[in-house]
C-alpha cells in the first residue's frame, strides 16, 4: 500500500514514506512532482479565500498593462476605480502595471480597498504601489477563481489577450449558468465595437453563439453609467439571495 493506492510486485518501493521523509540526504526532485503541485494549488487556494473572504462587494476591472500614465485608458481606470470606491465597492486587479494599476490608484486615492491578484510572470515585478491588499499565485486558474467569486461583476477596458481571456471566461460562466447576474461592462466604444460587430456578424450568423449571448456584455464610453450597472446589478442579487433567505 502507498496511501490509498495499492501497488504489488515490482511497484512495490523499496523504502517508506516515513523514511524518505526523514532522509536529510533525499534528492529534491520531488518536490517538483504533480502530486506535490497538488498540495502547492490547495496552498493557494487557502490564501486567497482567507485573504478575501471579508473583502465586501468588489469589481474587478481589467485592461492592458502597457497603457501607462497620460495614456486614455489609464485615465479612464483611475476615475473608474474611484467612482467605483463612491458607490461603495471596492477594487479588484491583477495588480500590474497600466490599465490596472491606474484602477488600483483611483481606488486607493479615493480612500477604498484597493486589490491586487499577482500572478507569476516573467516580465512583470511585484504588484504595483496603489495594492493596499495583494495575493500573488503562481496558477492562473487559481487566481481566475478569486477573480470571479469576489468580484460583483467585471469592468473591462481596452486591453490585450490576458483581458480577453477573463473577459471571454466571465462571458462563458454566465452563458452556461455558472455565475447569475453578474454584469460585464466593456468600457470604450471604439476599441470594443469591432469585437461586438463580429461576434454579431460572423459568430451569430454562423449560429455559433445566440443572439442573446451578446447581450450579456453591455458597452459604454460613461464611467458613470458602467458603474450604475454595477450597481442595479448588486442590488438585484442582493434582493434575490434576501428573498430567498441566504
Amino acid at each position: 500500500m502507498k496511501g490509498p493506492v495499492t501497488l504489488r510486485g515490482e511497484r512495490v518501493p523499496q523504502t517508506t514514506t516515513d523514511q524518505r521523509l526523514l532522509e536529510g540526504r533525499e534528492p529534491t526532485e520531488w518536490v517538483h512532482t504533480d502530486p506535490w503541485r497538488v498540495m502547492r494549488i490547495q496552498a493557494e487556494f487557502v490564501e486567497g479565500f482567507g485573504a478575501l473572504a471579508e473583502l465586501g462587494p468588489s469589481v474587478a476591472v481589467f485592461g492592458s498593462a502597457r497603457t501607462g500614465p497620460g495614456h486614455p485608458a489609464y485615465e479612464l481606470a483611475e476615475k473608474i476605480g474611484a467612482e467605483l470606491v463612491r458607490a461603495g465597492f471596492g477594487v479588484i486587479t491583477g495588480g500590474g502595471p497600466g490599465t490596472m494599476e491606474g484602477a488600483n490608484k483611483g481606488a486607493a486615492e479615493a480612500d477604498g480597498t484597493s486589490v491586487g491578484l499577482g500572478i507569476e510572470l516573467p516580465w512583470e515585478s511585484g504588484l504595483n504601489p496603489y495594492v493596499n491588499l495583494g495575493v500573488n499565485f503562481r496558477y492562473f486558474f487559481v487566481r481566475k477563481t478569486m477573480f470571479v467569486k469576489y468580484s460583483e461583476g467585471f469592468i473591462v477596458l481596452p486591453g490585450g489577450v490576458g483581458t480577453l481571456d477573463e473577459m471571454f471566461e466571465a462571458l462563458t460562466l454566465i452563458q452556461t449558468g455558472k455565475v447569475t447576474n453578474f454584469p460585464i461592462v466593456l468600457l470604450g466604444t471604439k476599441f470594443w465595437a469591432p469585437l461586438l460587430d463580429w461576434l454579431r456578424d460572423t459568430v451569430v450568423a454562423e449560429k455559433m453563439i445566440s443572439p442573446q449571448d451578446l447581450d450579456l456584455l453591455r458597452l459604454t464610453d460613461d464611467v458613470a453609467q458602467a458603474v450604475e450597472w454595477i450597481v442595479e446589478a448588486h442590488q438585484d442579487r442582493s434582493g434575490a439571495e434576501f428573498s430567498s433567505g441566504r
